[in-house]
């Protein structure tokens, strides 16, 4: 099945593009005062750099979890700029090894998520924070009680402070923390990229950018290494997510829980193949969840 390139594109234009929100990049809006540097040609860029790295995995079925550590991705001289990587010029997209895997590498640290999960004139470690439990962990979490102000941006006046220090200040309301304590960790550990996907050591305010954070179960992480080494220190855990995305893709519809031993057969299978795409796939497609769909 992956041998055919129309699977593949199918899995990158439609499952991927719905998995990752790629069909939000075009809609994304940047405050031109604070990014000059962005253009329209940047979005259409990091949009293609995940289309083809997702797609790169798929073809050459790797594992999945190279979709988070991987040392590679594709660039052309619009996105290579951006990225602050040298000697890449023309607008054809190719494939280059990352030189410092601290600050690139993997799906958390391309500009596509990192866009879409901002607000034009600041990054949201809310936003990041949520998308990454949705989409990366697996954990969704409910939307906010009515009634909450919502509303974190500086009063007019007022000093400047840290997204972090007004998030604080959020979390003291009790109907706030309960979700915020896991969702706010996340978020902080890409605090390094702004809405454009750029490296950073100093956030809006003008503070320094402070990306630790404490998970819940009061594991400590640290920025985008941190991030990765909490996803992989449970290695079925993000393959999970993928075979849940996968499975509800392949069925049309969301999951309920009387799928989740057939989620756990086939993550459980996948395990003595590393992951790898194909193994998933084989997995989604000879399970009695989806045989049962087709009869």
């Amino acid at each position: 099945m992956l041998a055919d390139p129309r699977a593949t594109d199918a899995l990158v234009t439609d499952f991927a593009a719905q998995w990752l929100n790629l069909r939000r990049v075009s809609e994304v809006v940047v405050d031109p005062e604070r990014y000059p540097n962005y253009d329209l040609s940047l979005m259409q860029a990091f949009q293609r750099e995940t289309e083809l790295f997702v797609g790169s995995t798929i073809r050459e079925d790797r594992s999945v979890v190279d979709l988070l550590n991987a040392d590679y991705t594709f660039v052309n001289e619009r996105l290579a700029r951006q990225y602050g990587i040298p000697g890449i010029y023309g607008s054809r997209f190719r494939r280059v090894s990352l030189p410092n895997h601290d600050q690139r590498g993997g799906l958390l640290a391309q500009g596509a998520l990192l866009a879409t999960t901002s607000y034009p004139d600041r990054t949201s470690p809310v936003l990041r924070g949520k998308w990454l439990l949705n989409n990366i962990f697996g954990l969704p979490i409910p939307p906010p009680p009515p009634g909450v102000d919502m509303n974190l941006n500086v009063k007019p006046g007022a000093p400047p402070t840290s997204i972090r220090e007004r998030l604080a200040e959020h979390r003291k309301n009790p109907s706030c923390n309960s979700c915020h304590s896991a969702i706010d960790p996340l978020g902080f550990a890409l605090e390094n990229f702004d809405v454009i996907g750029g490296w950073r050591s100093i956030d809006e305010s003008g503070k320094p950018v402070d990306a630790r954070g404490t998970t819940t179960s009061g594991v400590e992480i640290n920025g985008l290494t941190g991030l990765r080494a909490l996803l992989l220190g449970r290695p079925d855990q993000f393959p999970r997510t993928v075979t849940e995305k996968l499975l509800a893709y392949a069925l049309g519809r969301p999951l309920e829980y009387t799928d989740r031993p057939a989620v756990r057969k086939i993550v459980r299978d996948a395990a003595a193949h590393e992951y790898r795409w194909s193994s998933l796939i084989l997995g989604i497609v000879e399970s009695p969840t989806f045989l049962g769909r087709r009869n």
